[in-house]
């Protein structure tokens, strides 16, 4: 990061009035006090992490990238206790089976996991930074895709030759701290919305952390 935005994120960091908005966008507000969940080890909360998939969203639209679609954070604990009927409004102007890739943050009380249904692979895949493996959630978002199938395109939809994966600890970066998991979550996305390898690591947490407070402010990724 270059000097001028080295300034601008400190300040970003400094107290101030905790309410002030930042930045505005996708009919989402960040304030001060959202942003400094990104300094030093603060744990990410929800709206700077759907601010940040509606990013990714925005990039996908980009010639040569994969077609996006992120669910917001609510969105699958809603799913897991409620029921699709809880949730079959919130697709009412996207047709999730247009798109490439669906992005799935998933909320597991204190840390931050992401869900990956990759249409073209017809796979639906788990990471999480401290190696955890969830079969159950990948099978919750497959019933998913059954009932969104029906309800919006009144038809079945086929399962055949779908994977549901966990990936291991050592396919992917994991955090060594308690406080990264949203981070991670979150570049993950960033690197598989891209068709990217996932190739970061712990150390480069601190930059990420500045950089997507400065993505964040100014409504676009670097």
């Amino acid at each position: 990061l270059g000097q001028e935005m080295e300034k601008e994120i400190k300040s970003l960091f400094r107290g101030g009035n905790q309410d002030e908005v930042l930045s505005e966008a996708f009919r989402l507000t960040i304030t001060r006090k959202d942003i400094q969940t990104l300094n030093n080890l603060n744990w990410l909360n929800d709206e700077i992490i759907n601010f940040y998939m509606n990013l990714l969203m925005e990039r996908s639209k980009e010639k040569d990238l994969p077609a996006v679609h992120a669910f917001n954070t609510f969105f699958f604990t809603k799913l897991k206790t409620a029921g699709y009927q809880a949730v079959k409004r919130w697709t009412k102007k996207v047709d999730i089976f247009s798109v490439d890739l669906l992005l799935v943050p998933i909320h597991l009380g204190v840390h931050w996991c992401l869900a990956v249904v990759d249409f073209r692979k017809k796979t639906i895949t788990y990471y999480d930074s401290m190696g955890g493996i969830n079969s159950e959630a990948c099978r919750i978002l497959l019933q998913y895709l059954k009932q969104e199938s029906l309800d919006k395109k009144r038809k079945e939809f086929d399962t055949n030759g779908w994977a549901l994966l966990s990936k291991k600890s050592q396919e992917i970066p994991q955090q060594m701290n308690g406080s990264d998991c949203g981070m991670f979550a979150c570049k993950y996305a960033e690197c598989i919305s891209k068709d990217k390898p996932i190739n970061f690591t712990q150390q480069h947490m601190p930059y990420f952390r500045k950089r997507m407070a400065w993505e964040i402010l100014h409504r676009k990724l670097l």
